[in-house]
């Protein structure tokens, strides 16, 4: 990246929020990826708008991520920019029934916060690891709920307009997994949700629940990205996986998890290469034995 496009960015971020060679396996739930060229944390709308048009302008590649939960990075890492919307990124402010966060905040604060203002609708989120931002993008859900139960207003930038403007939930095409961001050039900046009243010792009891049956079902204490693959409709994907007698196997230092096979981890230091290696491999063998299509429902950075 060039030297003069890390100056200006360096003038709207000041020195604390941009680094430069950012190994990637810092900020990854893979614990892998190699240098990102520039890595910054935006504080604001504004900040977010002017560091863009300065990529833009200089024509350099960025990426925009949360906290990396869903992100499998290259080994050889990013030519150009990341754009971390986390913990610079994540107010969270409650009025009423009504929730409203930046695109960084991690949802298991915002669950907390619903929980202890004793609003009901999140607790099915409480264990997913990622930012509201990425979980609006994703629709991601669990345990029978998704995000388009409890959104209500989504605040964006318009990157082919460099606009913000906003959607409400009927205008963002919900459907499993996708979301209208996954669709236009859009980036989240602000989501505003709507929950009901509730009892907070009945709110964090079902959470507890929650939590619990995730700790015993999938290998929370090691590095992963959560479900590797889609749901295939009609199949789950942990199933075929497991069926097509993959579960435990190794390539490298990855591993299908031998707890829930719809997780590929990072047994042993593995690299970005071998856990797609072991994806490619798991896609393969399940076509060949039960003729369905297992889609990622990881993101990719660096990849050629």
């Amino acid at each position: 990246m060039k030297q003069s496009t890390i100056n200006a960015l360096r003038d709207i971020l000041g020195e604390g929020d941009l680094k430069t060679n950012e190994k990637m396996s810092a900020h990854t739930s893979f614990r892998v990826g190699g240098e990102a060229d520039a890595f910054i944390t935006p504080r604001s709308d504004d900040q977010i708008v002017e560091c863009i048009k300065v990529l833009r302008n200089e024509k350099e590649r960025y990426f925009i991520m949360g906290n990396g939960t869903n992100l499998l990075v290259s080994d050889e890492g990013y030519r150009g920019c990341v754009i971390q919307l986390f913990k610079n990124y994540g107010e969270v402010s409650v009025f009423g029934n009504n929730i409203t966060a930046k695109a960084g905040a991690p949802l298991m604060r915002i669950c907390n916060e619903a929980a202890k203002r004793g609003l009901s609708g999140l607790e099915f989120a409480c264990g997913i690891p990622g930012t509201l931002g990425g979980a609006v993008t994703m629709n991601a859900g669990a345990y029978g709920a998704e995000m388009v139960k409890v959104v209500r207003i989504v605040r964006v930038l318009d990157l082919k307009y460099m606009m913000k403007s906003e959607y409400a939930a009927s205008e963002m095409n919900f459907s499993y997994r996708h979301s209208l961001v996954k669709e236009e050039p859009l980036i989240v900046l602000e989501v505003e949700m709507e929950l009901m009243k509730g009892d907070e010792e009945v709110i964090r009891r079902r959470m507890d629940d929650f939590k619990a049956q995730r700790a015993a079902k999938q290998p929370i204490d090691v590095p992963s990205a959560g479900s590797t693959f889609k749901r295939p409709e009609g199949h789950y994907a942990g199933k075929l996986i497991e069926d097509a007698g993959l579960k435990g196997k190794r390539l490298g230092g990855a591993q299908i998890s031998d707890k829930h096979a719809g997780f590929i981890i990072n047994a042993n230091n593995a690299s970005a290469k071998d856990i797609l290696r072991l994806m490619i491999d798991t896609q393969k063998t399940v076509f060949e034995k039960f003729h369905v299509k297992l889609e990622p429902e990881i993101c990719f950075l660096g990849w050629k």
